[in-house]
């Protein structure tokens, strides 16, 4: 069932600390050449531009049969969650971070953009799956987001084909629970994976240019694709950062424009003026006669 706000952000602290824990943790055992048994077989191996198998057979929250291409027909770009609606903890951090940066975005899930939260998890039911949507459509709150918010279960290997392709990593444990990473996936609408956005909480902004560019600019405005142009995606920052050689291509178009623009000002005043000056002596002669 759908789990309230408060709950998770009471449990955020203690999610950190757990993270900072591992991180210590795999840090040491790199150094002794170990990995812990916690974090072995969990991991995000990016595959960029790799294409997602959309061939796939799932099931979406009303029972039915369907394939991953059936939503990659629309021309646009989709945000694919890997997760179990049973965690008890991070998949529910993640996507209420993720449903928080969508409300943040003046674009709309079903409008310019696709949601799909795929389920490892091959015992959870579409009844399940059905009332998940209905709590985070409600809580997104926009007209006609349950047309574009879709939430998928399938086979183990139906599931991991999919997590294989964007290179998510995850292992189940003894008590029945799934080890793995934060992160959410944008896929261009052709089914190949764009950028990967790691964590609970997402900057606005970024998923913006992701979707953007996982677009290839055929949503937002002119506005939006010129500062897409401006902007590089920097892998070791892991967001999009002011790119210096096209502000200087910009910089040196600009100049083109208003040396242009001051050439062609001369030019005109100094026609005007050289036709005041063929004009003067004609006008001094027909005032004499």
């Amino acid at each position: 069932m759908f789990v309230s706000r408060s709950i998770f952000t009471q449990c955020t602290s203690i999610v950190a600390l757990g993270a900072a824990l591992c991180l210590v943790n795999g840090a040491e055992a790199q150094l002794n050449g170990d990995v812990p048994a916690e974090l072995k077989g969990v991991d995000i191996v990016e595959h960029l531009d790799a294409t997602l198998p959309l061939e796939t057979a799932l099931t979406n929250e009303a029972g039915e049969s369907v394939r991953l291409a059936d939503y990659f027909k629309r021309e646009r770009p989709v945000v694919l969650q890997i997760g179990y609606m049973k965690c008890p903890m991070l998949c529910g951090l993640v996507l209420n971070g993720a449903v928080d940066a969508f409300t943040e975005l003046d674009w709309s899930i079903g409008n310019e953009y696709e949601v799909i939260c795929l389920s490892i998890d091959p015992s959870e039911t579409a009844d399940l799956a059905r009332a998940k949507k209905e709590g985070y459509v409600a809580e997104y709150g926009r007209p006609g987001a349950a047309q574009g918010f879709h939430f998928l279960t399938g086979s183990a290997k139906s599931s991991k084909a999919i997590a294989d392709a964007v290179g998510f990593e995850y292992r189940r444990q003894e008590n029945g629970d799934y080890a793995h990473a934060a992160a959410i996936f944008v896929i261009t609408p052709d089914g190949r994976v764009g950028r990967y956005i790691y964590g609970t909480k997402f900057d606005p902004p970024q998923l913006r240019m992701a979707l953007l560019e996982a677009s290839e600019g055929k949503i937002g405005s002119t506005l939006d694709r010129f500062i897409l142009w401006c902007h590089v995606y920097d892998p070791n920052a892991g967001s999009y950062v002011v790119g210096a050689m096209r502000v200087m291509q910009l910089a040196g178009a600009l100049t083109l424009v208003v040396v242009a623009s001051g050439l062609v000002y001369f030019w005109r005043r100094e026609r005007l003026q050289g036709q005041g000056r063929a004009v003067e002596p004609h006008s001094t002669a027909h005032a004499s006669v």
